[in-house]
This record gives structure tokens, C-alpha cells and sequence, in this order.
């Protein structure tokens, strides 16, 4: 039986976060490899949990008493290295590489060992509940640089 001690949401080890996930059959196309569309499934689950292991939590964000606030996908550059395949075991990182304003700019990797598969530069809208634009809250941005 194989035991793995890391938490469930990753963790963040020097202003990266990390989140280990398995490769599924329904991950994979007929030839075995992770079906391109695939690697953004692990990509939103990084992010979802980067922002959990901060301490922010997306529903109360976007509750809050006043406008609300969300965050939506707006560019995504990917750059295929290499193909994930069945059972393998990847690793996503995830780190901030710009926050402030109405934007965050993200930068994520999907690695099997220590082979790159995936580079990707994620620009990340900050909108309101109504989906317009809104600054970031300095207090916020101060914790995806890691200031906080």
C-alpha cells in the first residue's frame, strides 16, 4: 500500500505552491497521452487550492457585503513540453507573478519528477459580481506576493 503524507491542498514552500495529482483513464485520448484540455482541469484545481492554502476563501470573496469579488480566467499562453500519461503522477506549481490592480498574472508548471510538461502564463481577471472589473484589495494582493 503506498501512503502519501501531502496535504490534500498542497502546500506553499518559498512563494510556490504545489499540488501532487494522479493521471486518470479519463485524463487520456486514445493514445494513451493526457488529452490537451486535460492539463486545464489540473491547472483550476492548482489555483482553486493555491488560494485555499492562503487562506482565501473564493465564496466568501464573493459574498461579501459589498460588490463582490471573483476571479476569471482572461489569457492562458500554454506551452506543450512533453505528454502526462495513465497512473503518472504530476506535480502542479503554481506562483504569483504579478498582483494588483484589476489583474494578477499567474505563473503555473505541470511536471512529472522533475521533467517539465507544461509552462503556462495565466492572466487572471479580478471582477466584481456582475463580472466588470475591480481593483484588487491591496490586503489580498499582499498575500499572493507573500508579503502578507
Amino acid at each position: 500500500m503506498i501512503s502519501v503524507s501531502v496535504p490534500l491542498s498542497g502546500e506553499i514552500t518559498d512563494g510556490v505552491h504545489s499540488l501532487t495529482q494522479r493521471v486518470y483513464y479519463e485524463d487520456t485520448d486514445f493514445s494513451g497521452a493526457v488529452y490537451h484540455a486535460r492539463y486545464l482541469h489540473f491547472m483550476e484545481r492548482a489555483r482553486t487550492d493555491y488560494l485555499r492554502c492562503l487562506g482565501v476563501e473564493q465564496s466568501a470573496l464573493f459574498e461579501t457585503s459589498d460588490e463582490g469579488l471573483a476571479f476569471m480566467v482572461h489569457r492562458m499562453e500554454i506551452d506543450f513540453k512533453a505528454p502526462a500519461r495513465m497512473d503518472d503522477i504530476v506535480t502542479v506549481r503554481t506562483r504569483t507573478e504579478k498582483a494588483g490592480g484589476a489583474k494578477m498574472i499567474l505563473e503555473q508548471e505541470i511536471l512529472r519528477d522533475d521533467r517539465l510538461l507544461i509552462a503556462a502564463r495565466v492572466v487572471i481577471a479580478v471582477v466584481n459580481r456582475s463580472g466588470r472589473p475591480r481593483r484588487l484589495p491591496e490586503t489580498l494582493a499582499s498575500q499572493f506576493l507573500g508579503q502578507a
